[in-house]
């Protein structure tokens, strides 16, 4: 604040600097030394050996340690081998390193994100301009800035010309605001009232601008709100929350079985070496090995489908989180708008309003080359891309001149401008005077532009009454209406003051302007309605506009209304959470509104996401459960505490990686299904076959190549199962809601089921039923054998079966997925080499087999395929909605 309110010569005094050489190589390098970079700091990073450890530290890793450790035990007191021990540590290695992995990309595709946006400055050091990168500049630095310059620190004015420049990222107002070297500051005066200052991340719109830097990186007033949000902890997503309850489950499984087996088999008297190998066989059954990698891959992919449809994730547990979202929080500017004033409707003095994509009669264009006559905004190309420098208005004016093939450079060249007088707030008018010799005897023409309200009445006079109406009409739709009148002269008068060039003017007409919405918005806004997501805008405008662009584009319904930020301060947080539901457009709001309104809806139990661009914007970032930055208008503080960044700042992205995440979330359950299915019945195989007295039906080894490979291959190519076609019809999933939710559990239940009994089948015709034309006598051996390969075959077709959890597989079709098709029938191979092949069969306790063995294990392992279209057929009969059973 002191800054603020020093005079200049005392801020020169302080930074040792000087106002028209700057400071010297040698000061800067001491002042870097001193006080560091112009850069926010950021959190520190875990080490690789804190992430090994944190992932080390997961439930289901842990039970994988522990049977691994119980497997080394044995085989050292029985002198066996260690392959159990070294699957087991394989698959502990393999979930740590992939969700390493996955997290380290993520750092880098945001780092590269970073290095897109590093910015230039032009400083004065040594006496000389120069331009340098943003995060050199020091304090008592001399910025020298232009319109269309983004301002890299805190700096004091030290002198301006015309100078306005947009804050809407550090203070949320959307108007650019008038800056004066000159200006007291009272000290109450907020952030906003600091007219005398620059601030980092702002942009100037207007004029130009030098200045001395005051502060850099973290002492920035965009550096004190960043480090508000370092080391902030985020809460779980949905996702994370059902994973974290269902290892719970999993683990009261596996202890439960463990105590039942261990409890029956020392009551019969069973060594303890034994019991301990048989425990490690039950733990290997309960734990689904393969399903933190094929969800960790599952959300991998979602991170690549997402970001070829702008959609940069940062967490990689937020793809699911977006498919989860009950409540969108939008920004309007750039979000759900184009971001840039566009003119709507055309009204020449004297004629009808003509639509600004129709065509132009003569007076309209006069209208028009009048604005842009009187316009200083310009439209260049950097990059290849178009930049627009100047006052939004203007650059609306250029923007329709070009539209109309009408070149600026052209009217400027054949009317010379010979005298400006600036617009500004009192007026509310900008003046121009023009040479026009070459035309006719009249030398000199002054256009005089800006709200129609401060037109002079004598130049309305003529057609008051209809140029009120219309304006009012254009009003009343939230379009901007700008006005232009005109005078012309014979010669230069010699007093060029506004009070002789504004008065006696003829009036011309007017145009009407909005930022529009951006043409996907409003189908954008249909689909997450119908996908039964509550879309609300959250924006600094003034009510009128936010409202007519909501209602435009299918936010605001009948029944909803609006509230602005002078309405929220006068009510409690208790009652904004009782009403939330009512609101569907907040306008004028703080950024301490934008938090409250996030806490209100989540208050209601509603998965949040929000999205911004601002300074301002992040703490309602961090605390909604998905932050959507703006990759293009978003600042740094924006994007470093969001969960996903949107590359292109556009409000259909948003829903494309809506439908992104239930699609994850759908895959995922899908495979918890398949694995589960096949968990369950293995350790039901495993009880049933110790206290039946049959012995152990499935080995620790078998188990594992089940889970691992015969399994565990199909499971990973549901990542590239596509959507259900319903998918965005359907009511989010409710945030309590659990993975085995909507009938999931049920039907989990009923194919392991399946799977149990075509298991305990084919091991009692392996070892009881005598087969005729085998040449071998039933035996345990043989019992394991089959059980083994008929486990892991009816496992792997149950994957076709899960594909759709209404849709026959016969109408979905094989090569929808072939991916997945052709690893079931890969799977299915394998395992029947597996048994087959010399030595390799005997490390998994497989025995020869007849023909007629090998067809009995052919029947039974289609078995859950046709149960699973029989019970489909069934429920669609019955008109079940998708996963109930």
């Amino acid at each position: 604040m002191k800054y603020v309110q020093n005079s200049l010569m005392e801020i020169y005094s302080e930074l040792a600097t000087h106002p028209d050489n700057g400071l010297t190589s040698e000061q800067v390098a001491k002042i870097h030394g001193e006080k560091g970079l112009n850069k926010f700091d950021e959190e520190k990073k875990e080490t690789l050996l804190q992430r090994i450890g944190h992932h080390l530290t997961d439930l289901t890793s842990i039970i994988l340690l522990i049977a691994a450790a119980i497997s080394f035990v044995l085989a050292i007191a029985e002198g066996g081998g260690f392959a159990e021990t070294i699957v087991i540590l394989i698959i502990v290695i393999i979930n740590t390193t992939l969700v390493i992995y996955q997290e380290s990309s993520a750092e880098k595709a945001l780092e590269s994100l970073k290095s897109m946006y590093s910015q230039q400055t032009v400083v004065i050091r040594n006496g000389s301009r120069q331009s340098i990168d943003a995060v050199e500049v020091a304090p008592g630095d001399i910025l020298a800035l232009e319109a269309g310059d983004m301002v890299t620190a805190d700096a004091r004015i030290i002198e301006g010309m015309n100078l306005k420049v947009d804050e809407s990222v550090l203070t949320g107002e959307s108007v650019p605001v008038e800056k004066d070297a000159d200006a007291e500051i009272p000290d109450a005066a907020t952030l906003g009232d600091h007219f005398n200052m620059l601030y980092s991340g702002t942009v100037l719109t207007y004029g130009r601008a030098k200045a001395v830097v005051v502060a850099t990186g973290m002492q920035t007033e965009m550096g004190k709100i960043s480090g508000l949000l370092t080391g902030t902890g985020r809460v779980k997503t949905p996702l994370q929350k059902r994973m974290a309850k269902f290892a719970q489950f999993l683990a009261v499984i596996a202890a439960s079985s463990a105590l039942v087996l261990f409890a029956v088999q020392l009551a019969t008297g069973v060594d303890i070496l034994h019991v301990l190998f048989n425990a490690v066989t039950l733990l290997v059954a309960a734990i689904p090995e393969m399903l933190l990698v094929s969800i960790t891959i599952g959300l991998a992919f979602g991170v690549r489908i997402m970001a070829k449809k702008n959609a940069i994730v940062r967490n990689i547990a937020s793809v699911e989180t977006m498919g989860s979202m009950t409540v969108i929080c939008s920004d309007k500017t750039g979000t759900l708008t184009m971001n840039q004033m566009a003119i709507q409707k055309v009204w020449a003095a004297g004629h009808e309003v003509v639509d600004a994509k129709d065509e132009f009669g003569h007076a309209e264009r006069s209208l028009l080359e009048m604005m842009g006559l009187a316009s200083n905004a310009s439209l260049e190309m950097a990059d290849g891309a178009e930049k627009a420098i100047g006052d939004p208005t203007e650059v609306a004016i250029i923007r329709l001149l070009r539209d109309k093939h009408i070149e600026k450079e052209s009217i400027d060249t054949l009317f010379p401008r010979v005298h400006e007088i600036p617009f500004d707030s009192d007026r509310k008018l900008m003046t121009t005077v023009h040479k026009m010799d070459d035309l006719d005897s009249l030398r000199y023409i002054s256009i005089t532009k800006g709200a129609f309200d401060s037109i002079p009445k004598d130049a309305t006079s003529v057609c008051l009454e209809t140029a009120q109406r219309i304006h009012d009409e254009f009003a009343e739709n939230a379009l901007r209406v700008l006005a232009v009148a005109y005078k012309y002269y014979d010669a230069l008068p010699e007093d060029l003051s506004p009070e002789e060039l504004e008065k006696g003017l003829a009036f011309k007409g007017f145009v009407a302007m909005i930022d529009p919405p951006r043409p996907e918005s409003k189908d954008a806004v249909r689909i997450a309605k119908e996908a039964g997501i509550r879309v609300v805008m959250i924006t600094g405008d003034h009510a009128l506009t936010a409202s007519a662009i909501a209602g435009d584009i299918g936010i605001l319904s009948e029944g909803e209304d609006v509230i602005t930020g002078v309405e929220m301060a006068a009510i409690s947080d208790e009652e904004l959470s009782r009403n939330v539901r009512n609101h569907s457009v907040y306008a004028r709001v703080t950024p301490e509104d934008k938090i409250r309104i996030v806490k209100a809806w989540q208050s209601q139990g509603e998965v949040v996401g929000m999205t911004g661009d601002g300074v301002n914007d992040a703490p309602a970032l961090k605390a909604a459960d998905v932050g959507v930055a703006m990759g293009i208008s978003g600042t740094d503080v924006s994007r470093s505490a969001s969960d996903v960044i949107l590359a292109d700042d556009n409000f259909a992205s948003i829903v494309d990686a809506v439908k992104e995440g239930r699609r994850v979330y759908d895959n995922i359950r899908k495979t918890l299904f398949s694995l589960l299915s096949d968990n369950f019945s293995e350790i039901f195989v495993i009880l049933f076959g110790v206290i039946s007295g049959w012995g152990m039906i499935l080995l620790p080894l078998q188990i594992l190549y089940i889970n691992i490979v015969a399994d565990g291959i199909p499971d990973i190519f549901f990542v590239y199962e596509s959507a259900e076609s319903e998918i965005m019809k359907r009511k989010p999933i409710d945030r309590k809601t659990s993975l085995f939710a909507n009938g999931l559990g049920k039907r989990t239940g009923l194919m392991a089921s399946v799977l149990v009994v075509a298991t305990l089948a084919a091991y009692y015709i392996g070892r009881f039923v005598e087969i005729p034309g085998a040449n071998f006598a039933p035996s345990a051996e043989v019992g394991i054998c089959m059980a083994f390969i008929i486990n892991a075959w009816s496992s792997i077709i149950n994957s076709f079966n899960i594909r759709s959890f209404k849709k026959s597989l016969f109408k979905i079709g094989f090569k929808t997925n072939r991916i997945l098709s052709y690893g079931i029938l890969c799977s299915v191979a394998l395992t029947a080499i597996v048994a087959t092949t010399p030595v390799i069969s005997e490390i998994f306790s497989c025995v020869p087999l007849s023909i007629y063995h090998w067809l009995i294990l052919i029947g039974l392992g289609i078995l859950p395929l046709v149960v699973g279209e029989i019970h489909k057929a069934i429920m669609n009969k019955w008109g079940k909605p998708d996963y109930l059973f």
